[in-house]
């Protein structure tokens, strides 16, 4: 099992409350992934897929984005972090850029090969940490927002990115995919753009089911966006290696 702890860190006079897991035994510097969470915080879902990817033989962190480990009681509180945090795109930066010193800055993590991935908003945050011409292998967005107001110039975009959306998803619409695309395209990127039919917004969440508003667990777009996940890790970490 992955050993597990909390890793307090900083972005300005904020305090960060990050969960660290690792392979237990590690005895070699390996890969770093961030883990960047929904609206509702770093909860036990940003937890849990840290530790499996721990348990892939990487060192994982699930970020703090909120700051002083809050977690949203209710969608109205959920609402209010979100559109505070996500409305100062600047704050954004500096709080993602701040867990990622943290993480490449762990004797066990090798600093060339990080990796963010990132869920809902999380992957929002994570293409956005793309966009800002951060130096990481890669950037994977699981069910994230595509639009942005800081698009990528040409050969801003340092690392692979992966996009894995649910084609049923009715949160993100048409005009924001041809919107990705043409930017990625623009800006001269390394990207995939994969879609999973009949797939809502929040398939990989395992306890969402609100189809009456397109947010709904996918078992099936689950395992496969989880296997092209691993294969993307490969090739990204080879690559840098």
């Amino acid at each position: 099992m992955p050993t597990c702890h909390v890793l307090e860190y900083r972005s300005g006079t904020t305090r960060m409350h990050g969960l660290l897991a690792r392979p237990d035994g590690l005895t070699e510097v390996r890969p770093g992934i961030l883990v960047v969470h929904e609206w509702w915080g770093r909860t036990n879902y940003p937890d849990r897929r840290a530790t499996m990817l721990a348990e892939l033989g990487y060192v994982a962190m699930a970020v703090d984005m909120y700051g002083e480990g809050r977690q949203a009681k209710d969608v109205a509180e959920a609402g209010k972090y979100y559109s505070a945090l996500m409305g100062d795109i600047d704050t954004v930066h500096s709080r993602i850029l701040a867990a990622y010193e943290i993480l490449r800055a762990q004797p066990e993590v090798d600093p060339r090969r990080i990796v963010c991935l990132g869920y809902c908003m999380g992957g929002t945050v994570t293409l956005e940490l793309a966009r800002s011409g951060a130096e990481l292998a890669g950037f994977v967005s699981f069910h994230g927002a595509l639009t942005t107001s800081r698009p990528a110039g040409p050969g801003q975009i340092r690392g692979a990115v992966l996009v894995l959306h649910g084609a049923a998803d009715p949160m993100i619409g048409a005009d924001q995919i041809a919107g990705f695309r043409e930017e990625m395209t623009r800006a001269g990127a390394d990207w995939q753009f994969h879609e999973f039919g009949g797939a809502m917004h929040g398939f990989t969440r395992w306890d969402a089911n609100m189809p009456e508003v397109g947010i709904k667990y996918d078992a099936v777009a689950d395992r496969r966006a989880w296997a092209l996940l691993q294969l993307f890790l490969t090739e990204c970490f080879s690559v840098q290696g």
